[in-house]
């Protein structure tokens, strides 16, 4: 069994928690829409209903709910995706997708920095096995 103190994070950036109303979808044919939970320069975590398809795509668009923030084509890798028991005593089955960036232009990087210092909360700490 693992010990809290074994726990070494890997991540390179440091993760922060999004606001609510701000969604991710992948592309080209919008196959999966979910709503981002937290975020890095790295990459990015979202919640979305489980469907018949897997979690892929060649790039992803961010955009807020209120239409303050949009941004296109980041080209991405999946991580992870499991289901998760995010909606307690209810038959819809949800997944937590987890995804790393590609090479992002400077105009990405920019805007995604813009999104982190104004669409975020609080950065994350470990709570658990990622």
């Amino acid at each position: 069994m693992t010990n809290r103190k074994d726990i070494v994070e890997r991540r390179k950036h440091k993760r922060f928690q999004v606001l609510s109303g701000t969604f991710v979808a992948l592309l080209p044919d919008y196959v999966k829409l979910g709503q981002i939970i937290d975020i890095s320069m790295g990459g990015l975590a979202f919640r979305y209903m489980a469907g018949r398809e897997p979690s892929r795509g060649l790039s992803l668009d961010m955009f807020s709910s209120d239409k303050t923030f949009y941004l296109g084509k980041i080209p991405f890798e999946t991580i992870s995706d499991f289901e998760t028991q995010d909606v307690p005593f209810s038959s819809l089955a949800m997944r937590r997708c987890g995804v790393q960036f590609g090479e992002l232009t400077h105009i990405q990087i920019s805007q995604l920095e813009y999104f982190i210092q104004n669409h975020t909360i609080v950065e994350m700490q470990i709570s658990h096995l990622a």
